[in-house]
C-alpha cells in the first residue's frame, strides 16, 4: 500500500497544467480544443453545435485566478461556498442530452460559476439561471456581462421554485441534486418540453430526463452522478441523509445494474468500463477497465459521508486480476484503488492508495489499512487505471470502517 498527497484534479486527468499556467487566453485555445478532443468527444458527445461551443467558451474564465493550470483538465473545481464547477464532460454530456435548439428558452438551476450557463448561451435563444447562494449568483452575474453574454438573466433565489415569471421554458436543466423533482419546474415546463435532473440520496444519485406528454412526464434513467445538493427548499423536505458515522461501499461486488446499460450502478463518472460474468470470484459478474492510449481515463468513483473525527481508518480489500500493464509517464497513472479525503468545505485534504498492481496475476486477494485524517467529513473512492495501459479487473470489494 501507498500513501500519496495527490489532488484529486491531477489524478482526474492527465492533461498537461503547465501547458496552460501562465500564458495568455490566445494559448489557452490549443488546450481546450485538446481537452474537447480527448475527453468529451473521445467519450462519447457527439452533437457538432456543442462540442463547438465546448471548444469557444472559456472555461479559465469561471474558475479562481489559482486555478487556473487546471482549467482544462476534465475535474470538477471549487468556487468556493462549499460549490463546484462542474467536469466540462458533465456540462458537454448535459447539454447535448436536452437537445438544445436556437428557438428554445431554457431555465437553469444552479448557476454556480456561470459555465454551464455560457455554454447554453450560443446554442439557444434565452438562458434564465438562478444560483441560491448569493455571492457566487452575483459574481456569476457580473463575469456573464463582462464576457457580453448577452442572452443570459441571472436571479439570486431558491431554484426549488424556478422562474414562474418567465415560464413556461422549452428546457429546464438542473445542476445540483435534490431527493425528488421539484413541483414548481414541472408546472414551468413546456408541453412536450425536456428537463435533466440528477436524482437521488446525498451521494447516490443518477441523471433522469424527464418529457412532459399531456401534461405528464415521462422519465428515463440515465448515467450515476454525483452532484452538490440541491439547499433551499428542496434539502428541507430531504428524508433520506447521509450517515457520516457508518460510511457504506455500495453495489462493491458489481452486481447491480438496473438499467441494463452495461455498467454498474452506484458509481458514477466512469471510463473505459465494462461489467463481464465470465467466471467471476464473486457473484455472477466482476468489473473490467481496459485502455490502450497512455494517459486515458478508465475508471469509476464513488461518493460517501465520513466523519474523521469518529472513523480512524478503513481496511480495504479486493480481488483483482491484471494484465499486459504499462504505467504512464506520471507518478499517479497506475492501477490502484486511492480514496480521496476532504473537509468540511469540500478542500481536498489527503488521498491514500492501495495499489498499485503492476504484474500480471489472475484473480488475487489483495488489500490493505488506510488512514482517515480527523478533518475529513467526505470522501471519494476511486478505482482504475488513471491513465495506465493493459487490463485491470476488479471484483468484491470489502470496505471496513474503523473507529479511531
Amino acid at each position: 500500500m501507498e500513501r500519496r498527497r495527490w489532488t484529486v484534479m491531477v489524478l482526474l486527468l492527465a492533461l498537461s497544467a503547465t501547458s496552460v499556467f501562465g500564458q495568455s487566453s490566445d494559448k489557452f485555445r490549443d488546450v481546450r480544443h485538446r481537452m474537447v478532443k480527448e475527453c468529451i468527444e473521445r467519450e462519447g458527445v457527439k452533437d457538432p453545435r456543442v462540442l463547438d461551443a465546448m471548444r469557444t467558451v472559456p472555461r479559465h474564465e469561471f474558475v479562481k485566478p489559482g486555478q487556473l493550470k487546471d482549467a482544462y483538465h476534465d475535474a470538477a473545481l471549487p468556487i468556493g461556498n462549499q460549490q463546484t464547477i462542474s467536469p466540462p464532460f458533465v456540462v458537454a454530456y448535459m447539454t447535448e442530452t436536452i437537445e438544445p435548439k436556437e428557438s428554445d428558452v431554457v431555465l437553469e438551476i444552479g448557476t454556480g460559476s456561470g459555465y454551464q450557463a455560457a455554454v447554453l448561451s450560443g446554442l439557444v435563444k434565452e438562458v434564465y439561471t438562478i444560483e441560491i447562494v448569493e455571492p457566487l449568483g452575483k459574481e456569476a452575474a457580473r463575469k456573464l456581462k463582462k464576457l457580453e453574454y448577452n442572452n443570459v438573466f441571472c436571479k439570486v433565489g431558491d431554484g426549488y421554485l424556478g422562474w414562474p415569471e418567465h415560464a413556461p421554458f422549452d428546457k429546464i436543466i438542473v445542476t445540483c441534486s435534490p431527493e425528488n423533482v421539484p413541483v414548481p419546474l414541472v408546472e414551468q415546463l413546456k408541453e412536450g418540453g425536456k428537463l435533466l435532473i440528477p436524482l437521488g440520496e446525498r451521494y447516490q444519485q443518477a441523471f433522469h430526463l424527464f418529457e412532459k406528454k399531456d401534461g405528464k412526464l415521462e422519465q428515463k434513467r440515465l448515467i450515476p452522478t454525483l452532484f452538490v445538493p440541491m439547499t433551499g427548499k428542496s434539502e428541507d423536505l430531504r428524508q433520506a441523509q447521509p450517515d457520516p458515522l457508518h460510511p457504506r461501499l455500495l453495489n462493491a461486488s458489481f452486481e447491480i445494474d438496473e438499467n441494463k446499460d452495461g455498467l454498474p450502478d452506484s458509481w458514477h463518472y466512469q471510463r473505459l468500463t465494462e461489467l463481464l460474468t465470465d467466471n467471476p470470484p464473486d457473484g455472477k459478474a466482476f468489473l473490467r477497465m481496459e485502455n490502450s492510449d497512455p494517459g486515458r481515463l478508465a475508471q469509476g468513483l464513488q461518493g460517501m459521508a465520513l466523519d474523521g473525527r469518529k472513523i480512524g481508518s478503513i481496511a480495504i480489500s479486493l480481488q483483482v486480476r491484471v494484465k499486459d500493464i504499462r504505467v504512464g509517464s506520471e507518478p499517479f497513472q497506475k492501477p490502484m484503488l486511492a480514496v480521496h479525503f476532504y473537509d468540511h468545505l469540500r478542500k481536498d485534504i489527503d488521498t491514500q492508495v492501495v495499489g498499485p498492481w503492476l504484474r500480471d496475476t489472475d484473480w488475487d486477494l489483495v488489500g490493505g489499512t488506510i488512514t482517515v485524517p480527523k478533518e475529513a467529513r467526505e470522501a471519494i473512492i476511486r478505482i482504475g487505471l488513471n491513465g495506465a495501459t493493459g487490463r485491470l479487473d476488479i471484483d468484491d470489494i470489502k470496505f471496513r470502517p474503523k473507529p479511531r
